[in-house]
């Protein structure tokens, strides 16, 4: 910056210091017109020399001076954002082309093919600002909010089971063992260089074992959790997600191994977490509710509950041969129920507050199809429920959980394999050619420039 002599081509472009000053403090206009940071006395209609892309500046100094956005249609989206970030307006860039996450408004933005052909995409995660994980056998390839591709984390694992982002730096990933090798089956990685912080040790009996990891969640407390399972090891395992220190251990319980679980879920009000194995694979479907405090069982629910010796527990409150059919399910800790979906997409809820643990289905959401394949996925968001199987992925709101809308996949990927919401973005990763759709809430024409 400063008055340049020797400049030879170029834009001029001349505005007031109000507008610059506009971008914030943060940015690089900010700090341009800050005492603190610039303690050469300014001169009248003093002309500054920036040595970037005058197309993309153009459209910056117009949404800063007017708040609307207009990128020209020629101009690359990868251009525009790295010029944004570069003067540090990107969080006004974001504010002004899309608004905050409405699943009733979600259009879709763009679609991502990634480059592992071959290797069939099994999860993504969406992380707090935006971006994203993809994982695909033993290789996960991360995306920033811009989506462009950060290092490709490559694992000496069989395959990676689920991925967790702790921050915007940090993503821990579960994986396989591989047989023959002593190791760890999970790790802390900088989401930004793909390089690994540290590996996640497990200390069972005295011994440190060699295990594959599989269903990860995260705490408020900074505490990581991972479903182990190994030589003598069968249970959750819990580390401090800062150090890598294991912190505790929670051995299988008395009816069914949680080593088994697809799923697990915390939830921080009630000092709780939810264990769901509800995978295709397995005759012994369940969900558990443990306490953290005393790593008692306080509710649990299965098709056929039995004990070790294969005796019925109790007469058994509902149909089994409904749960059995049940895929997937979520804790919803605001109402002390747990949502679950069967293969046909209708959804149940389940009270934990006592010993009844029959299935309530909701029929406003059933709509029976006998498409294959079905990958049925749930979440929540904003207080939102989302469903999602085949090719799309549904919404519903209030206290009844009514239908309010769906939306679809792109036209090419075949059914949706998996969804994930942050950042005001949802992801939907698909089943073939390894390509994920992008859906965001645009802003309403009234806003638009």
């Amino acid at each position: 910056m400063g008055m340049q002599t020797d400049k030879v081509r170029g834009n001029f472009f001349e505005t007031i210091t109000t507008t610059l000053a506009s971008a914030g403090r943060s940015s690089m206009f900010g700090a341009m017109f800050d005492d603190e940071w610039n303690l050469r006395p300014r001169e009248v209609n003093e002309e500054y020399f920036i040595d970037r892309n005058p197309d993309c500046f153009s459209v910056l100094l117009d949404l800063l001076s007017t708040g609307e956005l207009y990128v020209p249609p020629h101009m690359p989206d990868k251009l525009f954002y790295r010029e944004a970030l570069y003067y540090g307006l990107i969080d006004h860039v974001r504010t002004a082309r899309f608004c905050e996450f409405d699943c009733n408004r979600l259009g879709l933005t763009s679609s991502v093919k990634g480059q592992a052909s071959g290797n069939i995409c099994t999860a993504i995660r969406a992380s707090p600002d935006g971006g994203c994980a993809v994982a695909h056998n033993r290789i996960v390839r991360l995306y920033d909010w811009m989506l462009e591709e950060h290092p490709t984390i490559n694992l000496n694992y069989q395959k990676v089971n689920d991925i967790c982002w702790i921050d915007l730096e940090s993503v821990v990933l579960s994986a396989c063992k591989r047989y023959g090798r002593e190791g760890s089956g999970i790790g802390l990685f900088s989401s930004s260089r793909g390089d690994l912080k540290h590996s996640f040790q497990l200390n069972h009996k005295n011994q440190v074992k060699s295990f594959t990891a599989g269903a990860l969640c995260c705490n408020s407390d900074g505490k990581v959790f991972a479903a182990c399972s190994g030589t003598g090891v069968n249970g959750i395992g819990v580390w401090d997600q800062v150090t890598g220190k294991q912190t505790d251990f929670f051995d299988k319980t008395v009816y069914e191994p949680l080593c088994d679980a697809n799923r697990i879920q915390c939830l921080d009000g009630n000092n709780c977490f939810m264990i769901f194995n509800l995978t295709k694979k397995t005759d012994k479907k369940y969900i558990s509710l443990l306490d953290l405090r005393d790593k008692s069982m306080v509710w649990y629910a299965n098709a056929t509950p039995v004990d070790k010796r294969g005796r019925p527990l109790w007469q058994c409150p509902f149909d089994s041969s409904m749960f059995y059919h049940v895929q997937d399910g979520i804790a919803m800790e605001g109402s002390n129920s747990i949502c679950v979906v069967d293969k046909y997409e209708n959804l149940g809820f389940m009270d934990i507050r006592g010993t009844d643990s029959s299935i309530k289905w909701n029929s406003e959401s059933r709509q029976p199809k006998a498409v294959e394949p079905s990958y049925p996925k749930l979440a929540l968001h904003g207080g939102q429920l989302f469903s999602c199987i085949n090719d799309r992925i549904s919404m519903f709101c209030g206290p009844d959980w009514f239908l309010t809308s769906s939306i679809g996949r792109s036209c090419n990927g075949g059914a949706i394999r998996d969804f994930s919401i942050g950042g005001d973005r949802l992801f939907a990763l698909h089943s073939e050619e390894n390509v994920f759709d992008v859906w965001e809430t645009p802003v309403p024409l009234n806003r638009a420039a």
